[in-house]
């Protein structure tokens, strides 16, 4: 049951218990301490038993370690104990909402992940014959199929392994089309809300980034856009929806404005989840567009693991595509390894892609289906209005009218308090939730960007909706060391994160002064 705040109605308030007693373990209650993996146990046993290595001959030409190793010798049951304790002590969306903005932190499906560990395609190698991994090749030319049926790009470059990696994809297939045609050219338009991430692959594909401003709704300065425009702009980075949760309404004027100029539209598809089934980018005059597996297609979220970033393309760039690519021969499935035309730019990985992540994506797409995948979009767009509605009247909304799939807050409403957005943040913590995407974009002061996807039931939106409302009541009611002072709740309370990013401690010294 829940009250008509969010709240569940068995639950009172809260009070910080965490120290009324000092526990000799540390531990309280079920919130166990747990030190480093080198800090249990001792150097002097081991978990196993080794048999003496008789006449043994090193291969490893002089390089080989000379001092102890220095771990710890632990039972199965220790092992087994830390890592579970550790895992406790995780936020995750098995756990609860997940509202960070620009990142659709999304539940993952557990169809999928049963489809990914069929053997006969959770087993395989991408160094079998070819003749032996038929239904992989056909799984990704089918997967290939409906990306570009859904975004309407005739191509599609499915061995990026990520979102920034697809970005590299894409300038590199641009650049390709430009060298081919002896047209070398220097800038690299992005607007100031783009991902970070878009003009650092502009930069590491040798361009210069020159930046555009955004207008007072949130959207790219169509004019100020046009102004950078010359002989020199190889292309646009355009994210749409963009990263203020807001539908870019001249995209097509922006297109063609790029293409006037013989420049290229790259478009970041970051969230694609907000229009998929209801937009096709290729109508907007997109030449290349990433799409990240995890946001739209519930794939998991890496945390730099495994990933997939396909990239769809124009029929001006699909020549420059990177290799390999399936395609359907007479009687069997191809991969592509070396072009024949001499126009690709090349290869960008070892092998063809993440197959687990192409399983996952595509068990979502046909569980689903076509009107599955429109509601999709519904869903993300409703609840994020959902959450911008409800706020709006106590936090400061950043832009007027309805968002996307994210809705975005600044920190004009702490106004005076003394608590700051990153304050706010950490209270939340302590509320149980994950906090929301900070200071980011950064066209705002102090953001709050807030994306409860479209996985979420009303009711768990209900309880956020509660719980943020609750934050706000307290902050402007004078608790300002309940948000100074927070997490009261976590494990290491606050931390000094500066000193801790200015001074990294990367390794572990057993004792003081030990080199």
């Amino acid at each position: 049951m829940m009250n008509n705040q969010g709240r569940p109605t068995n639950t009172s308030s809260v009070k910080n218990v965490s120290n009324i007693y000092e526990t000799f373990t540390g531990s309280q209650g079920l919130s166990q301490a747990e030190g480093l993996i080198y800090e249990i146990g001792d150097t002097e046993r081991t978990g196993v038993d080794f048999k003496e290595v008789n006449d043994f001959k090193s291969a490893l030409g002089g390089m080989e370690r000379t001092n102890e190793i220095g771990l710890a010798g632990l039972t199965e049951p220790e092992v087994m104990r830390h890592y579970t304790r550790l895992s406790r002590k995780n936020f995750a969306i098995d756990l609860g909402l997940y509202p960070l903005g620009s990142c659709t932190m999304k539940h993952n499906p557990r169809l999928n992940e049963k489809m990914a560990r069929l053997s006969g395609l959770g087993d395989i190698h991408p160094l079998q014959p070819i003749s032996t991994t038929q239904g992989a090749l056909d799984l990704i030319d089918t997967l290939a199929h409906w990306l570009k049926t859904m975004t309407g790009m005739p191509a599609v470059a499915m061995s990026p392994k990520a979102g920034a990696h697809g970005e590299l994809c894409g300038l590199m297939t641009i650049r390709a089309a430009l060298e081919a045609k002896g047209d070398a050219r220097s800038i690299v338009l992005a607007p100031e809300s783009a991902h970070g991430t878009n003009p650092a692959t502009a930069s590491l594909c040798g361009y210069r980034v020159k930046p555009i401003p955004a207008t007072e709704d949130g959207r790219v300065d169509l004019e100020a856009m046009k102004e950078a425009l010359g002989p020199d702009v190889a292309a646009i980075m355009v994210t749409n929806p963009n990263t203020c949760g807001l539908f870019e309404r001249e995209i097509i004027e922006i297109a063609d404005a790029v293409h006037a100029v013989g420049g290229y539209f790259y478009c970041d598809g970051a969230n694609f989840n907000a229009i998929v089934g209801k937009v096709r980018p290729g109508d907007l005059g997109v030449d290349a567009m990433h799409i990240n597996l995890h946001k739209t297609f519930s794939t998991p979220h890496g945390g730099g693991g495994p990933g997939a970033g396909p990239v769809v393309l124009s029929e001006a760039l699909a020549p420059f595509a990177p290799m390999p690519y399936v395609i359907a021969g007479e009687e069997n499935f191809e991969l592509i390894e070396h072009d024949p035309t001499g126009k690709s730019f090349g290869r960008m990985t070892a092998f063809h892609g993440q197959m687990g992540m192409f399983i996952r994506a595509l068990s979502y797409m046909m569980s689903h289906g076509a009107d599955g995948l429109a509601k999709v979009a519904e869903d993300s767009v409703l609840n994020a209005n959902y959450v911008l509605a409800s706020l709006k009247d106590i936090m400061s909304a950043s832009f007027e009218g309805p968002c996307m799939h994210e809705a975005l807050f600044d920190d004009r409403f702490l106004k005076d308090t003394g608590i700051s957005t990153l304050d706010f943040a950490k209270a939340m913590i302590d509320e149980g939730y994950h906090p929301m995407t900070m200071y980011f974009p950064l066209v705002v002061h102090g953001a709050m960007l807030i994306e409860p996807t479209e996985s979420e039931s009303k009711q768990s939106v209900d309880q956020f909706i509660g719980m943020m409302r609750h934050l706000v009541e307290k902050a402007k009611a004078g608790e300002i060391e309940r948000f100074t002072g927070a997490p009261h709740f976590a494990p290491l309370k606050r931390l000094d994160e500066t000193g801790a990013a200015r001074n990294p401690v990367l390794r572990w010294r057993a004792n003081e002064g030990e080199e």
